[in-house]
């Protein structure tokens, strides 16, 4: 009964109930389509980074620019290591037809390469041979296909590789590099001292890895700092805070329009409550108690507050879509169960919202008098 009486005062005023709930739901879709902006983010700079969460990246220490032969010979007796991935890198300018460009260039073992990066198309190189793998982002502003011949450092080499768009890395950035073989790297750069630029290795077991760098510590950093360390894992975790905290200042601006429709639902309830005061009055002479009325009040502001909550969660996952296709090119982030629960979150709050602003007309409804009721004009 009281439900029908509920529906029945919203259907009567259309037009003021309509405004309201459009509030409702321009508030709802402001709120989760900021959080699922802020989430996919955090997910497009993630994924970018590839899975790197069991890498611990040794650069040179303060002052130096190479880490020395006699330190990586060291690392290789720490234990837990997996794989260890001695690095050679500088930039260069490479040249393809009439075209000029700056990359990275890196001197890694071809196995070495094949534990970091994904090929798309073609191959590693070989060992010794005068072939390079680059970058998917360098290939495509640049027009290089396999078998082109690129050159850089007064050297030609032919591109047998082309990786998968990775993205950019804490240790290397596959997306606008070349990579050749150590030999040949220090024979067109003559002057490479021995020894690496940095040295990637990836532990057997991540819940060992504080072990490993400790490990490494002891046995390089005993006297003084030869090398930084740095666990890629704890980046991870930052950039995951950092974001978060994002999507909830993004969440937090939206929800003012949602608060202003919450003012706009106290404004309507208010005005049925004054507009229905003689009908409050003869349901109270017949034997409504407090409780009825204000049950009947507080269903309206329910029933509004779902049913606009419901339709802004539904245009958010759309608007959601929308934004990660043309700021992210990538739609996939908004079917994760977090970019989900910002839309639940969303309706929620729509709801709980819709009732904070019914809660006083139908408490101000169930304390009118019956005899003051039925004398208003």
């Amino acid at each position: 009964m009281y439900a029908e009486l509920a529906k029945r005062s919203l259907k009567r005023h259309s037009l003021r109930t309509s405004l309201a709930a459009i509030g409702i739901i321009i508030g709802v879709i402001s709120i989760s389509s900021m959080g699922i902006l802020g989430n996919s983010l955090k997910f497009s700079v993630t994924q970018s980074l590839g899975d790197v969460g069991n890498e611990i990246v040794i650069s040179p220490g303060y002052g130096e620019s190479i880490i020395a032969e006699k330190y990586v010979d060291q690392l290789i007796k720490v234990d837990g290591v997996e794989h260890m991935i001695p690095v050679l890198s500088t930039g260069d300018k490479v040249e393809y037809k009439d075209k000029s460009t700056f990359a990275s260039v890196y001197g890694i073992e071809k196995d070495g390469l094949f534990n970091l990066v994904e090929i798309e198309k073609g191959r590693f190189f070989r060992s010794g041979s005068k072939d390079c793998v680059i970058g998917n982002k360098l290939a495509n502003s640049s027009g290089i296909k396999l078998g082109s011949k690129i050159t850089f450092r007064n050297t030609q080499f032919t591109v047998v590789g082309i990786l998968k768009g990775n993205g950019f890395g804490l240790a290397i950035n596959p997306s606008r590099a070349i990579f050749i073989t150590p030999g040949v790297y220090r024979n067109i750069y003559d002057n490479a001292d021995k020894g690496c630029n940095s040295v990637i290795m990836k532990v057997h077991d991540i819940n060992d890895i504080e072990g490993v760098k400790n490990s490494i510590e002891r046995q390089l950093n005993k006297k003084e700092n030869v090398v930084n360390i740095l666990i890629t894992g704890s980046i991870l975790k930052s950039i995951d805070s950092v974001f978060t905290s994002i999507s909830l200042f993004l969440m937090g601006i939206g929800s003012i329009s949602l608060i202003v429709a919450g003012v706009s639902i106290l404004n309507v309830m208010l005005m049925s409550t004054m507009e229905r005061t003689k009908e409050i009055g003869i349901m109270k002479a017949i034997g409504a108690s407090r409780n009825d009325i204000m049950k009947m009040f507080v269903l309206e502001a329910l029933f509004l507050g779902i049913v606009a909550s419901l339709i802004g969660g539904v245009l958010s996952f759309g608007g959601g879509l929308i934004m990660n296709i043309l700021i992210l090119k990538n739609a996939s982030y908004l079917f994760t169960p977090s970019s989900i629960l910002y839309i639940v979150a969303g309706v929620i709050f729509g709801i709980i919202t819709s009732l904070a602003g019914g809660m006083y007309p139908a408490w101000k409804a169930s304390k009118m008098r019956p005899i003051d009721a039925l004398r208003y004009e």
